[in-house]
């Protein structure tokens, strides 16, 4: 059956959710096409049983949350689930520097120019903060202030001479008008897409693995369930695989439904097609799903931009880690620095380094502290203990001669402790995240028509990430500690977890995919509105721009064709 909607728009990120609220409440008929699960408070994994089929990839039975790319010199991890990026992302919101929004001549050694401006979108920006319920890691209250990483990092930035504070996240630290308090109910909390209660954050580290206490401001909580509760309707496990323009001057969509219990690839190719039509068509299947999708449909789309494909960017994603941190006593000795990254929220705070645009030198960067699960610390715990030869040796010795009764005393309590002898190493470390204004040179194309390919490497911002990697030593150094990059950096690979690009923004299509309102040239009512419409990288973690920039696309469509929906 061929159902008709005002708009169907693939994919429920940044991009798509924010979408489906403003065109629902406004009147729109919409659907969203989602291709992962839903992810109710309480249903992400951590064992690692669960944890293994927590990946994406249909082919071989695998329909978790994450998907992971390798290309030849850059991989990606990117999300599948209702919410998109949302549900692994580390709550970071900050607003794209005023200043960064550059404009360079790109048909002359210039490398992006931005068809909008920091206060076209300042409107925009507020509306999200308000929906998402921005707020800022509460340091001033306890226990936050006894955050060890905050409390280093923030040491380190400040006799650096760096500009250090707390950007707003969208995670729900407190009730309105009440002091935070980790782990209580959130007021109203159940009132959601999922009808499950929520709780402040538990400071548990865990946001990237998904938050299995609602304390993450996920989009499903709001702009999803907003856009229901406004007519949307939203299929999960819904994966489009084409798309073309129709004789009604539309577009129609073909996508499978998806069945968990199907583990063989035959029978996925197996599955039979759907279709449905629409007035207008929202890609937001993220940065390299859109890009995929519009590559893979290109032959439809004749007219399309020879941008396509262009202008990719890992956001200036880098990592490192300050090991082995020690502070200095008065006699000389070298103790314990506490850091305990497994505290807090995975991100608390960031640094801001200037650009040269705003009176900095180079490209403009930031570094965050980052964190994880404390799972994660029993892990690298396990892997470690058999070989921490001398207490593994005296507990199983002890162990067999009180077995063997050979042994009075059969308290082994100490042979326990030195087995455990050693957590310094995790307990003293730090994850340093990095990101910023590389240079968006990466070429996205397809291979053999059913694979995705980029063509990038870190040689043209190789000045940039010595940058980086340069300030998060100096970081790293004030903590007493060591260094260590990524090893994939020796290897001249980078990963990331914020690529852009692939359908950028222009002024025309000789510049661009897609025009300052999301609209792909030579093709009305077909939009891009996520990640791949950047023409340059955001600096700041690229998500709240994301969903500023369609917050101002649903105002476009709205105030273009609310009027002719009516009449029709």
């Amino acid at each position: 059956m061929n159902e008709q909607f005002d708009a169907v728009i693939i994919g429920s990120g940044f991009g798509g959710s924010v979408m489906a609220y403003r065109l629902a409440e406004a009147g729109f008929k919409v659907c969203i096409l989602e291709r992962g699960k839903v992810y109710p408070p309480g249903s992400f994994p951590r064992s690692p049983h669960e944890m293994k089929n927590n990946f994406w990839d249909p082919s071989e039975g695998l329909y978790g949350m994450y998907n992971v790319w390798s290309f030849r010199d850059i991989g990606a991890l990117v999300s599948s689930g209702l919410g998109g990026g949302s549900l692994i992302y580390g709550n970071i919101l900050i607003r794209k520097d005023e200043k960064w929004f550059v404009k360079e001549d790109i048909n002359n050694d210039g490398y992006e120019y931005w068809p909008v401006t920091r206060k076209d979108l300042d409107p925009h920006y507020d509306q999200v903060e308000e929906i998402l319920n921005a707020q800022r890691y509460p340091f001033e209250h306890e226990p936050y202030n006894n955050t060890p990483k905050t409390k280093e990092f923030k040491a380190a930035a400040e006799e650096l001479g760096l500009e250090f504070y707390h950007p707003k996240q969208s995670i729900t630290f407190k009730n309105k008008g009440k002091d935070p308090v980790p782990g209580e109910p959130i007021c109203g909390g159940e009132q959601n897409i999922h009808n499950k209660m929520r709780f402040t954050c538990r400071l548990c580290g865990e946001c990237n693995f998904g938050c299995n206490f609602g304390s993450k401001n996920t989009l499903d909580y709001n702009y999803l369930t907003m856009a229901e509760k406004n007519g949307a309707v939203i299929r999960s496990l819904c994966e489009v695989k084409g798309f073309k323009p129709n004789d009604k001057k539309g577009y129609e969509v073909n996508y499978i439904e998806h069945n968990t219990e199907i583990t063989s690839n035959s029978n996925n190719n197996l599955q039979k097609l759907n279709k449905i039509s629409c007035t207008f068509l929202i890609v937001s299947a993220g940065t390299l799903g859109s890009t995929f999708l519009m590559l893979k449909n290109s032959k439809s789309f004749s007219k399309i931009s020879s941008k396509l494909g262009s202008r990719f960017s890992g956001n200036g994603d880098i990592l490192g880690i300050a090991l082995n941190s020690r502070k200095e006593s008065s006699n000389g000795d070298s103790n314990l620095r506490e850091i305990n990254p497994s505290y807090g929220p995975v991100i608390t705070s960031t640094v801001r380094v200037k650009d040269a645009l705003d009176g900095g030198t180079g490209r403009g960067y930031y570094i965050q502290d980052g964190g994880y699960p404390e799972f994660i610390n029993w892990m690298i715990q396990g892997i470690e203990s058999p070989t921490k030869e001398s207490g593994f040796i005296k507990f199983l010795k002890r162990y067999i001669y009180g077995l063997l009764g050979i042994n009075k005393d059969s308290d082994i309590s100490p042979e326990i402790t030195q087995l455990l002898a050693g957590s310094e190493k995790i307990y003293t470390s730090l994850p340093l995240l990095g990101m910023g204004r590389d240079i968006p040179d990466g070429i996205m194309k397809l291979r053999d028509q059913n694979h995705l390919d980029i063509d990038w490497n870190m040689k043209t911002s190789k000045e940039f990430f010595n940058d980086v990697r340069g300030t998060m030593k100096e970081v790293a150094y004030k903590f007493n500690a060591d260094f260590m990059d990524n090893p994939l950096w020796y290897l001249r690979r980078g990963i990331t977890v914020h690529p852009l690009g692939g359908c950028p923004m222009g002024r025309n299509e000789k510049e661009g995919v897609v025009d300052s309102n999301g609209e792909v040239f030579n093709y009305p009512g077909l939009y891009i509105s996520d990640g791949s419409i950047m023409p340059g990288p955001v600096g700041p973690n690229p998500s709240l721009t994301i969903a500023a920039l369609s917050n101002r696309f649903a105002d476009n469509i709205i105030s273009k064709h609310k009027n002719q929906l009516r009449q029709n």
